[in-house]
């Protein structure tokens, strides 16, 4: 693991808040809304460390040693000193985890025939076997606070399958049952719930994954609200339920409707 210098252990009683993944897009704007709510939080990275340390600068600029930055390949689940060392790090951060949010994920197409094990080890580490790990991990930290655990999944995971995209949505389909199985498992001591996006980041331009303008018009077509997604509003479903104290083994759709009229495909 590649370990950095955190931020001062900030001493106060605000909960703390993990999320993989998140120097940009949705797992940022999950960090900034549960700092605005009080949080201290703890962004995770690997690639994005320079992302990073702007949004922690940003956020401890407006609350003094509140954000701490963790960086790590998500590969460390496989090696226990590696692993070992990730969870010192985070609980050294703030001394406690109050909550954990499985944000990191990898997303591209695998077409039947080209398909390889490069391709199914690294959607699954990212998308069901870390999140299985790290909350197995993490978990005697999580029950000290009564915590809870948020995955963030896909509509995409439960019968309406991408095409083109098989390990991928084998891989969501597995973590949303971890979600469930957590649920049960993990209960009454944390609760453990999910978020599926349908529509609400696109692929960055620069990436292989770009869609062009027809392609955002047929998605927004087949939206009912007519509407490319938000980050901030699938943060908002987050931070719903990490205060939703009677709620365990719910998914929660954040669509827009796309899923009622969804066919399998981009577009």
């Amino acid at each position: 693991m590649n370990q950095k210098p955190t931020t001062p252990t900030a001493h106060n009683d605000a909960p703390v808040m993990l999320v993989t993944g998140s120097a940009k897009r949705i797992g940022a704007a999950t960090i900034e809304a549960a700092h605005y709510q009080g949080y201290r939080v703890i962004i995770h990275c690997h690639s994005s460390e320079q992302e990073a340390k702007i949004l922690a600068a940003k956020l401890n600029h407006i609350r003094t040693a509140s954000a701490a930055i963790v960086v790590a390949d998500l590969s460390i689940i496989e090696e226990v000193n590696s692993l070992t060392a990730f969870v010192y790090e985070v609980i050294h951060a703030f001394g406690q985890l109050n909550v954990l949010v499985h944000n990191a994920s990898r997303f591209y197409p695998s077409p039947l025939g080209d398909i390889s094990h490069t391709q199914w080890n690294e959607l699954f580490l990212t998308n069901a076997k870390a999140p299985l790990w790290l909350s197995q991990a993490l978990s005697p930290y999580l029950k000290q606070q009564k915590g809870c655990i948020v995955s963030l999944l896909d509509i995409h995971a439960h019968d309406r399958p991408f095409v083109n995209y098989t390990v991928y949505n084998m891989a969501k389909a597995a973590h949303r049952m971890m979600v469930q199985s957590l649920a049960l498992e993990m209960a009454p001591d944390i609760r453990v719930n999910g978020v599926a996006p349908g529509v609400n980041v696109l692929p960055e331009m620069d990436s292989d994954q770009a869609l062009d303008y027809e392609q955002q018009q047929n998605i927004i077509r087949s939206i009912p609200l007519q509407r490319i997604g938000r980050p901030d509003e699938i943060a908002h479903s987050v931070l719903y339920l990490v205060e939703a104290h009677y709620i365990t083994g719910e998914i929660i759709t954040i669509d827009g409707g796309r899923s009622l009229t969804l066919a399998g495909s981009l577009v």
